[in-house]
């Protein structure tokens, strides 16, 4: 299949599809449900699988992946796993403990990707979201440089064969890139970037370091996610995307998945929907033209839909710089 030629090469010299399949489903989505989307989206092609601790269904993804190899579909080394440190094990000692948790829910020996999930470290403990009396998340500190000496050690311990980030901005990528005895550089950053948010400035600069940028939220955003703005348009009703679409006789969600594609962007698709699940692997059936990505680049409007407000106040709070 072809979507299986179409890989990005990582700074470590491992290789990443550039289409992936997101598994993050909305608290009211039934757990069991990820495992019947995974399995699915193995089926019509998808190789790279992405999934977090946060999102609570590592055990039904890796459940997936295991039954898609026990029955011929895939070799573990055909998929592209990654997993997410979350921000309640970002002090450094308990960075390992956290990704051996991860691989022993999903029974998985290794993951292919680990990143620190987000920058804002929040108060240890079993709760994804540790919340006061105040009804305000309990925030903590760390060292980024830390919690990454702590990731490369995953790496050295053939637990994770990459390891990157997620959300963060390019000063805390630099301090990272500008931390003396560096011993591996993030592969990639995973962050929001949409044609509203088309992210050109972290790009250029992800590029110039050989770090490869992952989007998520590619086609918007779920309503009912608690942490959207509810009153922002919908993406995929952009009248440009739209004319775009029909001029290619695509959706515009393809469209959404194509602009990263040519742009160099290893993007996530994430649905739930059996039927648009097939359809976003005909991405690589067509192509865009160069005024067509231009029209694209044209509708940026620097807008998230994800702006974790609760952390806000975090001086590691990354949307505070322009990128």
């Amino acid at each position: 299949m072809e979507t299986q030629c179409q890989r990005v090469k990582l700074n470590d010299g491992h290789f990443i599809p550039i289409l992936g399949f997101g598994t993050y489903t909305p608290e009211e989505v039934p757990k069991s449900e990820a495992l019947e989307v995974t399995r699915f989206a193995i089926e019509v092609g998808f190789r790279h699988i992405d999934s977090a601790h946060a999102y609570r269904n590592e055990e039904q993804v890796g459940q997936a992946i295991r039954s898609k190899i026990a029955d011929g579909t895939v070799k573990r080394e055909d998929i592209f796993y990654t997993s997410k440190l979350w921000s309640t094990s970002l002090q450094p000692e308990l960075v390992q403990s956290a990704l051996e948790k991860s691989l022993k829910s999903l029974q998985l020996d290794y993951v292919d990707l680990y990143l620190i999930h987000t920058p804002v470290p929040l108060k240890p403990g079993e709760e994804i979201l540790p919340t006061g009396e105040d009804g305000k998340l309990i925030l903590d500190s760390v060292d980024l440089r830390h919690t990454w000496e702590a990731l490369e050690k995953c790496k050295d311990a053939g637990l994770t064969k990459s390891i990157g980030v997620s959300n963060f901005n390019h000063k805390q990528l630099e301090k990272i890139l500008n931390k003396p005895g560096l011993k591996y550089k993030p592969v990639c950053n995973q962050v929001e970037c949409h044609p509203y948010l088309n992210q050109s400035k972290l790009l250029e600069f992800c590029k110039s370091h050989d770090i490869v940028l992952v989007a998520y939220g590619a086609l918007g955003a779920q309503r009912s996610s608690k942490w959207v703005n509810p009153n922002y348009p919908i993406l995929l009703e952009d009248p440009v995307l739209c004319a775009i679409a029909k001029k290619h006789k695509q959706t515009p969600a393809l469209v959404a998945l194509r602009y990263q594609i040519q742009r160099g962007v290893v993007v996530l698709a994430k649905s739930y929907n059996k039927k648009r699940i097939r359809e976003n692997i005909q991405v690589f059936d067509f192509e865009l033209t160069p005024e067509d990505m231009e029209t694209i680049d044209g509708i940026n409007r620097n807008m998230r839909y994800y702006e974790f407000l609760p952390v806000i106040d975090h001086p590691e709070y990354p949307y505070s710089e322009e990128y």
